[in-house]
């Protein structure tokens, strides 16, 4: 992480470190710290195996989700604003924000795996694209921070969504977009519900876009391609 995009991003931070570690050329604000909040999943994906299961799985979905359509060409992100990618991956959609807010910008990409954040930095990492080792449940921004959010192929693997959809929607600003793409298993959804919570979650058709109205976010937007679903919505 540049000295610039470090220095930008604490102006961000609801509580910046007085000794911040970059050693890894991520801001890493998670330290050894143990995460109560991760199931079964998460917890695999902290292991040697699953973070090479995660890295690829991740690496593949964010590529074959965003190959009809990139999420920046419908966020209308402004040029020298700042942009948020929870749960980044590779890093190749955080790089794509980095372009659209221009280099007087900040585009940041945050994410629990650090082999992911590793492989962003070295594919994405930038004079104004910067990567964070952050909770998506308790995003370490102030409220109102960024001009656009998108999360891509994340919140099925995180124990409570709608808690993360609320984080992503308090450090948006308002009249500002943010867009999310998960995967959906239709009405079999409800079924699984029944399952013992491990980690991972699948949507029902309307889930997703009835908590973003229940966010208070206007012109809520649902497109469902087979079992791939985006829903995008605009903060009042």
């Amino acid at each position: 992480m540049t000295h610039t995009v470090l220095r930008m991003t604490e102006r961000l931070l609801i509580d910046p470190p007085e000794h911040p570690d970059t050693s890894k050329g991520y801001l890493d604000l998670l330290g050894d710290e143990p995460d109560s909040n991760r199931g079964a999943i998460q917890a695999l994906w902290a292991s040697r195996l699953g973070s090479m299961f995660y890295d690829n799985a991740q690496t593949l979905a964010r590529r074959l989700m965003t190959a009809w359509q990139q999420p920046t060409e419908w966020l209308n992100v402004p040029v020298g604003g700042t942009a948020l990618d929870v749960g980044s991956g590779p890093g190749n959609v955080t790089g794509a924000l980095g372009r659209a807010v221009g280099p007087g910008g900040l585009a940041l990409g945050v994410d629990i795996s650090e082999p992911m954040l590793a492989r962003a930095v070295r594919a994405e990492a930038g004079p104004n694209v910067g990567f964070i080792r952050a909770d998506a449940q308790h995003l370490p921004f102030r409220d109102e921070s960024f001009d656009a959010v998108v999360s891509i192929a994340m919140l099925q693997l995180i124990p409570d969504p709608a808690v993360a959809l609320a984080e992503m929607v308090r450090v948006l600003r308002p009249g500002r977009r943010m867009a999310v793409m998960v995967p959906t298993a239709g009405p079999a959804a409800g079924l699984l519900r029944y399952l013992p919570n491990a980690g991972a979650h699948a949507f029902g058709d309307d889930e997703l876009g009835d908590t973003f109205e229940s966010l208070g976010l206007a012109g809520v937007r649902i497109n469902t391609v087979g079992t791939i679903q985006w829903v995008r919505g605009r903060k009042s």
